[in-house]
């Protein structure tokens, strides 16, 4: 392997050139069948035709405009994802670049909104153990897990990490004077494909509107309809049995199909909260981006291409509880965690001899995020290996 990069990477040896559907081809032309999606975010796969066209169409026009102006394609993308996320409560957006950037805009629409409304000290935005938000010093802070704090402290103060699930808990972290936002991912997704519970989400809504305390999504790997439904945190009632609504989402990954892209959308409590000269990003809104990114939602934001990504996703997981040495298969649509016997990573090593390209969460949880055009044969193909790689070990 080549050693010109940092080493910020376990890198497994393989060194790709191209892209098809749901495959990828290395440079010396062997084909391996992608259950990665590139961490969420190759949604409709490699190469898929009317999103190169959309590229190619508006990088003939113009790469990049200052956000002093706006451009028609931007304005298009941006109507079109606060129709998308209207569901959840979301009137307006900003878009950035990624989704530790997406998060940082949340923490800051979340203090101002605080500062202004109840003055100094109420600042705290509390996480879940187990979550991830980001790799920059502020969302390391936010981060409820050790492993990613060593060496980078001091960090961002005004973050509580509490464990998910304990009601209790979340109502005594969730003090009226000290806290401005809680902040947590519907399933989380680093930690092993984690869902929460119903139970904990209503409270988490009834203790926020009760409190005024921001309820805040990272939906950025498990958003863009991955779990069946566009947000995951849709498929959640609040305790009069509605669908449960947000004051912020973020969203990253899959939102522009593997262009680089972030945003945060606000609800109406913070849609004014941001005035100029608060917030800014060079290349977000990038009309690139934008014009993936309308391809992404006209394809996937439609109820019959959420069902079948959940009838996808319901194959998959009962075809992997039935595999030998799996000790808990877990997630919702195409999110799947599966819990086996041994350490993951050299599992994803021989999977990716057998040409199958698999994620790991650490320890020993494999993580399964394919793209949404992934065909039941594929499903079956990758599976087959999974069983070939358990029988062996």
């Amino acid at each position: 392997m080549n050693n010109m990069f940092m080493n910020t990477y376990n890198r497994l040896p393989v060194t790709f050139a191209k892209g098809e559907g749901a495959y990828l081809y290395d440079v010396n032309g062997k084909k391996y069948l992608d259950f990665g999606s590139g961490i969420a975010v190759n949604l409709l796969g490699h190469n898929y035709p009317p999103l190169v066209k959309a590229v190619q169409e508006q990088a003939q026009k113009f790469f990049h405009v200052c956000n002093y102006y706006q451009t028609d394609v931007t304005l298009a993308f941006a109507e079109k994802l606060i129709e998308a996320c209207a569901p959840g409560g979301m009137k307006k957006v900003f878009l950035g670049n990624s989704g530790a950037e997406a998060n940082e805009g949340a923490c800051k629409i979340a203090r101002k909104y605080s500062l202004k409304k109840y003055g100094e000290g109420r600042h705290t935005i509390v996480t879940l153990k187990g979550s991830f938000h980001g790799r920059t010093i502020t969302t390391l802070a936010a981060t409820g897990q050790d492993k990613f704090h060593k060496d980078f402290g001091p960090f961002t103060e005004g973050f509580l990490h509490i464990p998910g699930g304990d009601i209790n808990e979340l109502d005594k972290a969730l003090d009226p004077k000290k806290v401005a936002g809680l902040f947590m991912e519907a399933i989380q997704g680093e930690s092993g494909i984690v869902p929460q519970s119903q139970e904990y989400l209503e409270a988490a809504a009834k203790l926020c509107a009760e409190r005024d305390i921001l309820l805040m999504f990272d939906e950025i790997q498990c958003g863009m309809g991955r779990t069946g439904t566009f947000l995951a945190f849709e498929q959640y009632k609040d305790a009069g049995g509605n669908p449960i609504k947000a004051d912020i989402v973020t969203l990253a990954k899959g939102l522009c199909g593997g262009i680089p892209a972030g945003a945060v959308l606000a609800g109406e409590k913070v849609s004014e909260v941001l005035v100029p000269g608060d917030h800014g990003s060079t290349f977000g809104a990038n009309p690139i981006a934008a014009a993936a990114g309308l391809v992404i939602l006209d394809t996937v934001n439609k109820p019959d291409f959420f069902n079948n990504i959940k009838l996808k996703g319901e194959k998959l997981i009962t075809e992997i509880k039935a595999l030998p040495k799996v000790k808990e298969a877990r997630g919702k649509g195409l999110m799947i965690g599966i819990d086996i016997e041994r350490e993951s990573w050299p599992f994803l090593q021989t999977a990716l001899e057998k040409g199958l390209l698999l994620l790991s969460s650490g320890g020993n949880t494999l993580r399964l995020l394919p793209s949404y055009i992934i065909t039941d044969k594929e499903i079956e193909q990758g599976i087959g290996i999974i069983k070939d790689l358990l029988n062996a070990g």
